[in-house]
């Protein structure tokens, strides 16, 4: 991340960033915020650290004769303005990580690679991990690669000649009702408890979680609202939170009824947070205040402690180990043994289309299979077999 600071002139806040071009001379690039000084210090800072995230420096021109490791991360800071920030971390990784130093080794050039020496790439990568990483890998090579033939680098993108290998059919652990009562049991009382019961009744993401607020829960009306999320992702070997007025998608963005178990929960949670912010005066924290899951000093839950503490729960209280990620497949299965449709269970989880619910959950629907054997026996005549 390149460096920056603020500083005041006439009263304003502007932001100055510094930073070196490829040629190695140091610049410094002034951006007015148009904030007065007197109370805008946080809104400056902010916006300080979103310019520093986003700032594209000048570099050398992108050449088809470049090492192609070297062009991978040339293409990133060129696509970065262009997507999301969680999307370009995992992109960063991959590309910083993974797929250049392998190519970086090799020492092929953009000009010279070849549709063979992907190809070998990912049946090198398949001997580590499995099919779906490699098609991560590969979404980022051919993207990259798309834009040099976009811009000429290339005569065509020898990415769209490859074999890519098949992505293996997931099929997500999930608790039945006995399992869920013993893991609730066994986060009451503690910071998991909120997050737990979020996920396994509701089928919220680990994103959905953290990224509730209390604007977003109307006890008049008892509903609950998801349409903000937190994000955790390392930029420049920092990890830093990424909050979103989105949700993953559009359907994502849904509002559910408060039950009443959990209405009283939260107007519980609400009070204790009113208390600890009188207890510790000016040190609880100020960044996260309207976020549900806070600690006692007001600081964000980290999505790390959730999905860390979450194993530790199970292995100590000697429950199967599922993912955090696997009480959302929990709810829907819960939600398929009492019968509820599938088109209804798509909008309960905030599916983008029906197909990905029925997709992901047909092999759980045994109340529809049954119906179907009802249906035949009471159309065919089985009486020979007997």
């Amino acid at each position: 991340m390149v460096a920056g600071h603020l500083t005041e002139k006439k009263g304003l806040y502007y932001i100055v960033l510094q930073y070196a071009t490829w040629e190695g001379v140091y610049k410094h690039k002034w951006i007015p915020t148009k904030l007065h000084v007197k109370g805008n210090k946080k809104r400056a800072e902010e916006m300080l650290m979103e310019a520093r995230r986003n700032f594209v420096p000048e570099t050398a021109p992108v050449e088809k004769d470049m090492l192609f490791a070297d062009f991978l991360e040339k293409w990133l800071e060129i696509n970065k303005p262009a997507v999301q920030l969680s999307t370009y971390s995992s992109y960063s990784n991959m590309v910083k990580r993974i797929i250049g130093p392998y190519f970086r080794k090799k020492k092929i050039t953009l000009s010279g690679l070849k549709p063979m020496d992907i190809q070998n790439y990912y049946m090198e990568e398949l001997k580590r991990v499995k099919a779906s990483s490699v098609l991560h890998y590969n979404v980022v090579i051919h993207k990259a690669l798309k834009y040099a033939f976009k811009t000429d680098l290339i005569p065509s993108n020898p990415a769209d000649k490859i074999e890519r290998p098949r992505k293996e059919r997931f099929t997500g652990s999930f608790y039945d009702s006995e399992e869920m009562d013993k893991l609730f049991e066994a986060v009451k009382g503690t910071r998991l408890e909120l997050p737990v019961f979020l996920g396994a009744f509701y089928g919220l993401r680990r994103s959905e979680v953290l990224g509730l607020k209390w604007d977003a829960i109307d006890f008049a009306k008892n509903i609950l609202t998801i349409r903000h999320t937190v994000v955790e992702c390392c930029i420049d070997g920092k990890q830093i939170f990424v909050q979103s007025d989105s949700t993953k998608t559009k359907s994502s963005m849904r509002t559910l009824p408060l039950v009443p178990q959990f209405r009283e929960k939260l107007m519980a949670i609400k009070q204790q947070q009113e208390e600890n912010q009188k207890l510790c005066g000016n040190s609880y924290g100020k960044d996260y205040m309207g976020y549900v899951c806070v600690n006692e000093m007001g600081d964000l839950t980290k999505p790390s402690y959730i999905t860390d503490t979450f194993q530790k729960v199970l292995k100590r209280n000697n429950l199967r180990k599922i993912r955090f990620h696997d009480l959302r497949h929990s709810c829907a299965s819960m939600l398929l043994r009492n019968n509820v449709p599938m088109k209804q269970i798509q909008e309960w989880l905030g599916h983008s289309d029906f197909s990905t619910t029925a997709n992901i959950y047909a092999h759980l629907d045994y109340s529809s299979k049954i119906s179907s054997a009802e249906a035949l026996m009471a159309g065919v005549h089985l009486d020979g077999l007997m």
